[in-house]
């Protein structure tokens, strides 16, 4: 069984803490600052074998090298990142299988934030971690790839079975949920969530994980088929691609 714990770290990224039972094996995903990561670590197990990256930003990576340096640990990231990510052991490429003891992921390329972005699928435990590409409620600013890229890389993690819970990098629910409710005015059960999300911020506890089959109903970036977000936009003849692109620039200004 492989259990996930969630460790906030700066002021609103998540790294995430794996401990496979069945071999003990333990690993940790984007350690965005060693001091938060390497306390939990060291209370409840005292060792980490692999550190996974999603992309070489400093707030995904930066505690990679104080952590490879105590634990003796692995460090595994995108084939396109191998010169950026500090530290990095084991390159992976997409479709690439690996295994935390006993518990395997397939490797997802998903550019558009970064041109080497990649999720972690485990499939067995349907869970996918993210990074900045798909958040509850929103998606990553494109910074190094195209609209199109991320586009494309939005629907690859949309087509994931349903019941999949997503654990992505950042706490930024509430503010998505502020930009889906100017632009997708009509949806109930986006408004059905402004309590519970409030609730969560409220009480300093995470909004994380979330399924793929809420946020295809929720998440207005997934939702580029639909037409009420099309009249809302006045944009009722575009494509799907074109009502991303809008929302991905009104997002970036919002």
């Amino acid at each position: 069984m492989l259990n996930i714990e969630i460790i906030p770290c700066l002021n609103d990224n998540y790294s995430y803490l794996l401990y496979d039972e069945d071999t003990n094996a333990v690993a940790i995903i984007d350690p965005s600052d060693f001091n938060p990561c390497d306390k939990i670590i060291n209370k409840k197990y005292n060792k980490l074998d692999y550190i996974l990256n999603t992309h070489h930003h400093l707030d995904h990576v930066g505690g990679n090298q104080k952590l490879k340096e105590k634990y003796k640990s692995k460090i595994l990231g995108s084939e396109i990142d191998k010169d950026r990510i500090p530290g990095i052991d084991i390159i992976l490429k997409e479709k690439q299988n690996f295994k935390i003891g006993n518990a395997s992921f397939e490797v997802l390329f998903i550019p558009g934030h970064t041109k080497g972005h990649i999720a972690f699928y485990f499939n067995d435990e349907k869970i996918v971690f993210t990074g900045d590409t798909l958040f509850s409620l929103g998606c990553g600013r494109v910074f190094e790839g195209t609209y199109e890229q991320m586009f494309d890389s939005l629907n690859k993690l949309k087509s994931l079975p349903k019941n999949t819970k997503i654990y992505c990098g950042n706490e930024y629910t509430k503010k998505h949920l502020e930009f889906c409710l100017k632009y997708d005015l009509n949806n109930e059960l986006l408004k059905k969530k402004v309590n519970w999300i409030n609730s969560k911020i409220e009480s300093n506890l995470p909004t994380v994980p979330i399924s793929i089959e809420e946020e295809e109903k929720t998440n207005i970036f997934l939702r580029c088929n639909d037409p009420s977000i099309k009249n809302a936009l006045n944009l009722n003849n575009a494509s799907e691609q074109e009502i991303f692109s809008k929302l991905r620039d009104l997002k970036d200004s919002f």
